[in-house]
Formats: structure tokens, C-alpha cells, sequence
């Protein structure tokens, strides 16, 4: 069988079939109902028969005819194949977006002060970044790859380990520099602790009551200080000299480095029982964007010592 001599006609079709409308397809398809309505004409008479039965009293909508009803899922369906087929041509070029998506403080404390770096390596690939607390939808929201905390399950999505981390206390330095202040894990319990609750969704997570317990220090009452619900924030909180922060290892790394915070107490540190995870969905395992992207976080992870 011939295919029909043009695929505007079949879209003519489809378009004016949903709407049930020809001015309606126009406007979605940029062009003048009286041009979708020779697109229509045309099929029709490639196929041999009406696809529309024109109404001509009241609203101008169109009904479908029994033939072109049953073919109007299968039409359809075959332009979602080929909008599939051309999404994966655009993904086999490394030049392009990706769109990454990783939680705002992991955005500011680690990711960016690093993209510089796959910018210099893959110049012609354009990072936009989605920040969100919560998990996305990777598909409604076009998500190529991004980071999540978490032990490496997440439904429909592949996931690979990227780094561990460490939960301490930290300060800035120039609460250390009173005389006697800050000596043992006791001390901790006069001074503000800052909490994070963002973290609160995760369980297992370590908190100031886990850490001051395997540090040893009897909690009569419940814990008080500030809390923030970021944990870039947190360590901002901490850098200003607000308090103490129980940081997280992977967040804390920079300012540590750096000298703008301190940390308390190296030997009770405690391991988290959450990791990041490079995750994207499996049927793109092997796009050069992706591929790229997920070697450089690899190779930035590797790079500095845990």
C-alpha cells in the first residue's frame, strides 16, 4: 500500500479529530482552518471515503465517522512514536540541554561551585538545573538525570552510587577561640544547636539526640536550638556564629576546606546510612549527554578524599 503523498494530512487529521474541530486544529497547528480543511479533503480522497461528517446547523463541530474513529488511536499513537523517535536523535548529540535535577542546597553547596569544571570539559552542552525538595517526575517534567539522597531505590529509575557520606558537629572558628569553651561533647548542650529539618522525611537519619547518644552525653530533656529547613542554610546559620550545626559531610566539605567552619569532636563521627545516587531513567542509559555528565560527577566525587 502507498503511503499517503504527505504527513500534513494525516496531522490535519488527527488534530481536527481531537478537537473535533477544524479551527481548533488550525490553531494548533499554526495554519488557516481552510488549509486543514483541504489537508482533511485530500485524505479523504486518497482513502475513499468521508472522515468527517460536516455538520451545518448550530456549533461548526465535526463528527467522525465510524472508519475514521477506529483508525484515530493508531494515527495517534504513531505521532507519539515519531516525537519518541526525534527526542532520541536530538539526545544522541552531546550539543543540547540537559536538565539536571538535584535539591537547592545540594545545588549550592556542591554542585555549583564545581559546574565551571563540565563546562570547560563539555563546552557545548547547556546545564539547566531544576531544584526542587521533593522527588520529580522524570518524564512529565523532562528530566534527564539528577542526584537524590536516599539508599538507591527509587521506582523507574536506574540509580548509581556516587558518594557516602558523614554526619559531625561544626562551628565557625571564632567560637573556638574563647578560653574553655567547646572542650568536650558536654558542652554542646549550652550552646544553640542548629537543626535540620529538612532532613526529617529521611528515616535513620542521625540527629543531634543520635549523635550526642554515641557521643556519650545524658539528654534529660528534649533538645532545643534552631531549625531550618535547608541545609545550605544551616551551615550559613553556623558560618555566621548562631550555633552549632550537626553537617553533613558532602555539604560541609567547602567551608571546611575553606576555614569558615571548624569541625567538632572528628572521632564520633557518625556514618550516614543515606548516600547520593546519580539516577536517570534506564531506556537512557547510553545518551552522550547523559553519559558525559554522569562520568564528570563521577571523576568530581572521586576527586577529593571522603
Amino acid at each position: 500500500m502507498k503511503t499517503p503523498v504527505h504527513l500534513n494530512a494525516l496531522r490535519a487529521f488527527e488534530a481536527s479529530a481531537r478537537h473535533l474541530s477544524f479551527s481548533a486544529a488550525a490553531e494548533e497547528l499554526n495554519v488557516t482552518p481552510a488549509a486543514v480543511g483541504q489537508l482533511v479533503r485530500h485524505l479523504e480522497e486518497w482513502v475513499g471515503t468521508p472522515l468527517f461528517i460536516r455538520q451545518r446547523s448550530g456549533k461548526a463541530r465535526l463528527v467522525l465517522t465510524d472508519s475514521a474513529e477506529r483508525a484515530l488511536s493508531d494515527i495517534s499513537a504513531g505521532f507519539e512514536r515519531l516525537g519518541l523517535g526525534l527526542k532520541k536523535m536530538r539526545e544522541g548529540a552531546v550539543a543540547g540541554v540537559l536538565t539536571v535535577a538535584v535539591s537547592p542546597a545540594f545545588a549550592a553547596k556542591w554542585l555549583l561551585p564545581r559546574i565551571d569544571r563540565f563546562q570547560d570539559v563539555c563546552p557545548d552542552t547547556d546545564v539547566r538545573l531544576d531544584t526542587n525538595l521533593k522527588p520529580v517526575d522524570f518524564v512529565a517534567q523532562g528530566i534527564d538525570i539528577g542526584v537524590r539522597y536516599g539508599l538507591g531505590h527509587w521506582p523507574g529509575l536506574a540509580a548509581t552510587k556516587l558518594m557516602d557520606e558523614e554526619i559531625y558537629p561544626v562551628c565557625s572558628p571564632k567560637l573556638l577561640r574563647e578560653d574553655h569553651r567547646l572542650q568536650q561533647p558536654a558542652d554542646l548542650l549550652h550552646e544553640t544547636l542548629i537543626h535540620d529539618l529538612s532532613m526529617d522525611s529521611h528515616t535513620g537519619f542521625p540527629t543531634w539526640t543520635t549523635w550526642l547518644a554515641q557521643a556519650g552525653v545524658t539528654v534529660a530533656s528534649t533538645i532545643r536550638g534552631m531549625k531550618i529547613n535547608n541545609s545550605a542554610a544551616v551551615l550559613q546559620t553556623a558560618i555566621e556564629g548562631h550555633g552549632i550545626a550537626l553537617a553533613r559531610s558532602v555539604m560541609a566539605r567547602d567551608d571546611l576546606a575553606a576555614g569558615r567552619l571548624v569541625k567538632l569532636f572528628p572521632e564520633h563521627q557518625l556514618d550516614s546510612p543515606l548516600a547520593y545516587y546519580i539516577v536517570y531513567r534506564p531506556e537512557n542509559t547510553y545518551a552522550p549527554r547523559l553519559n558525559v555528565f554522569r562520568t564528570w560527577l563521577l571523576d568530581e566525587a572521586n576527586s577529593f578524599p571522603q
